[in-house]
């Protein structure tokens, strides 16, 4: 394996390409990273109400596009268009990464009660279903309950990213179950304000899936 593989990045929103950059360069500094952002997947995704095959060509694009350009692998970072990921991993060699299945394999690990919570809504459906398969094929049972963080996306969106962590660790701190997990890259910097607030053990994207990548090409 490379001493310093490089990690192709392909993002549906900007807010989430510091807090992945961040975790790589906290956990695995060697890795060599380029970040890809298409930010018409969301709005598109929402506009037409359901993932179509045109959007999955979208994706199989960008993944072919990565390889050219000399990818050891694929990290998504968007949790809404897991169906396209699939389309990618099969048509293509090389690992391709869904955003959140990292933290899955965590989170089904051993049977628990545990909140997903969200701050995107079109990603909450796809979420849950795979979650629930993970846990069927582990032999594990999660019961899951989905929290959305009303507002805190806009307010990421419109430069307010204290206002975004706040609103986040408050319903954190509100939240009865074994396990937290935070269902959207860009929620992983209101961490440090959430564990202030609850002793339950909180779960983010970045670090399971830069941890997983690590393992598998380091």
């Amino acid at each position: 394996m490379k001493t310093s593989p490089k990690i192709f990045l392909a993002h549906a929103a900007a807010v989430a390409i510091d807090p992945i950059v961040a975790s790589f360069r906290a956990n695995w500094p060697q890795a060599k990273l380029a970040n890809l952002l298409e930010d018409a997947w969301m709005p598109d995704l929402a506009d037409d109400g359901k993932l179509t095959d045109a959007m999955i060509e979208r994706f199989v694009m960008i993944g072919h596009y990565c390889v050219k350009a000399g990818a050891d692998a694929i990290l998504f970072t968007c949790s809404a268009f897991g169906p396209a990921i699939d389309e990618v991993r099969h048509q293509l060699k090389i690992p391709v990464l869904k955003p959140n299945e990292a933290m899955y394999e965590q989170l089904v690990a051993k049977s628990c009660s545990a909140s997903l919570m969200a701050t995107f809504p079109p990603s909450i459906p796809s979420m849950v279903a795979e979650i629930a398969d993970m846990a069927k094929a582990k032999g594990t049972e999660v019961k899951l309950s989905t929290q959305l963080v009303d507002g805190a996306l806009a307010a990421l969106q419109n430069k307010r990213p204290d206002e975004h962590n706040q609103l986040i660790a408050e319903l954190a701190g509100k939240q009865q179950c074994d396990v937290i997990a935070f269902a959207q890259f860009s929620m992983s910097p209101a961490l440090k304000l959430a564990v202030q607030r609850t002793k339950t053990p909180i779960l983010t994207t970045p670090d399971s899936a830069v941890a997983k990548l690590k393992s598998m090409l380091a």
